[in-house]
């Protein structure tokens, strides 16, 4: 029998697993175009590349040694302790490039936060205590001999340390590759991105360790793991054909914004509300692997977004063939897979969308006749205000995604309605500061906009492109309009 308790701690340990995943990959995702950047000067001017370039082959290293690795970690220093706390995690972080012979991604994103967090600290000891017109002195020479300091630690504690990690874990892939293993990761992988955890694991574990295999064979299997936007089409395509009412009405669109766009979050709530589905993902995500280990194909780097654009872009020419295959491979598999999950629960679809359209049916006579205050109830929103609301903010894991595509659905929602005044805007949940008025998040987010911006309204949502709850904040606005137009 599962308590309350047990329900809670395992909430709470998914939110705590959540923000330090959107951590990491709020380090990396801001440095995507740096990547790409770097992949492409790869693909065009190595010796295997397809306009190999002797002169300016001489920016690859270069730029994966030490640009990368300090976008990185400045990123992360800014995260903890901002414009101070990149420098300083700039200066730490050379301690680890330097000690080291391979790309330190793990390095970068390991001192850059834990730079910034002890200068942070270290500033604490006298904040307050000095005399006016010195703090610029002080201020800089306490971050220049702790930077000092910390980059000496880097290079003889944590270089050798994270050198050793590196190769573990590269020894571990290149084991699973030789050993026909490397499908099994599908098992964690696809689960952890229904969650959720898709940029953590993507830029927070597979990335680094692609990159140096780039470095050492110009390509890597890794990043086609989670960036393979197979499983995502054939789960969508299997609503298309077997779905039901909303679900089906919406897969199609769905499509084109997830394998065309590379915005995977648009099918993570269709698994959701199907958890039998996610057979249908890790199938997939299983069989495109497969495939690419039997072709022995990969990319030369990160395909972010996840669009099968980014992953043709990044792939080498000699590739081009496994990679498509092992895409449309796993498409089928999720498809066929998805299929009978969902034929076999049709009936009791069927039932339950007549059920919930008249519960909508009742909830919306409500909001008819209700004001702002009933429609936030209908809404299931929460705050400990009661501030007009002016001002939304869509928030998802990263910021970019799926929170821009629900963001562009209200505002045209909202433009529809003639309303003035009110901003829609997108961005992460780490980044939320208290100011919005009201915070939309997917259902399993919302736990951390709470936290993150406890006195703003927050409405949950179980599919950012298409939900009923839009129609009900924009009734909100229309009641608060009309109210000001009273007074």
């Amino acid at each position: 029998m599962t308590t309350t308790s047990d329900k809670t701690t395992s909430g709470g340990t998914r939110v705590h697993v959540q923000r330090f995943g959107t951590f990491l990959s709020g380090m990396v995702m801001p440095n995507i175009a740096a990547f790409i950047a770097w992949g492409i000067i790869t693909a065009f001017f190595i010796p295997t590349g397809w306009t190999p370039n002797s002169t300016l082959v001489a920016l690859v290293d270069p730029m994966i040694l030490y640009l990368l690795p300090l976008l990185i970690a400045n990123t992360g220093g800014r995260m903890v302790y901002g414009t101070r706390g990149g420098v300083i995690a700039s200066i730490a972080t050379m301690g680890v490039i330097v000690g080291s012979s391979i790309p330190m991604f793990i390095g970068a994103m390991l001192m850059g936060p834990l730079s910034a967090w002890i200068l942070m600290k270290v500033d604490k000891l006298w904040a307050g205590k000095i005399r006016p017109g010195f703090e610029m002195l002080v201020d800089n020479f306490s971050a220049g001999i702790l930077g000092f300091v910390l980059a000496l630690g880097a290079f003889f504690g944590i270089a050798p340390l994270v050198t050793g990690i590196s190769n573990f874990l590269e020894m571990i892939v290149d084991g699973l590759i030789t050993n026909g293993l490397l499908p099994v990761a599908s098992i964690f992988i696809e689960p952890g991105k229904i969650l959720f955890l898709n940029n953590a694991i993507n830029h927070g574990v597979l990335t680094p360790i692609g990159v140096q295999q780039v470095a050492d064979n110009g390509k890597s299997i890794l990043f086609l793991l989670e960036a393979n936007p197979g499983p995502g089409l054939g789960i969508l395509l299997a609503f298309s054909f077997f779905g039901v009412g909303l679900a089906r009405a919406s897969a199609p669109g769905a499509i084109i914004i997830q394998f065309f766009g590379g915005i995977h979050e648009i099918y993570f709530p269709y698994v959701l509300m199907k958890p039998m589905l996610i057979l249908a993902a890790i199938g997939g995500g299983m069989t495109g692997v497969a495939v690419n280990v039997a072709f022995q194909t990969g990319l030369r780097a990160p395909a972010s977004p996840g669009s099968i654009i980014a992953v043709m872009a990044q792939t080498p020419g000699s590739d081009f063939f496994g990679v498509i295959l092992s895409v449309l491979a796993s498409a089928a598999v999720s498809f066929a897979i998805g299929g009978v999950i969902l034929r076999a629960s049709r009936t009791k679809d069927l039932a339950a969308e007549n059920d919930t359209a008249l519960a909508d049916a009742i909830a919306k006579t409500e909001t008819n006749k209700g004001t702002s205050s009933s429609i936030l109830g209908s809404l299931g929103a929460s705050s400990t205000t009661a501030r007009p609301v002016k001002n939304i903010i869509f928030a998802c894991d990263a910021g970019m995604g799926s929170s821009a595509m629900g963001a562009s659905v209200l505002r045209n929602k909202i433009e529809k309605a003639g309303l003035d005044g009110i901003t829609v805007t997108n961005q992460a949940i780490a980044n939320l500061d208290g100011t919005a008025d009201l915070v939309i998040t997917h259902q399993d987010l919302t736990a951390r906009a709470q936290t993150q911006s406890p006195d703003s309204t927050h409405v949950s949502v179980e599919n950012f492109m298409n939900s009923p709850k839009y129609d009900e904040v924009v009734a909100l606005l229309q009641s608060q309009a009309a109210g000001e137009v009273a007074r």
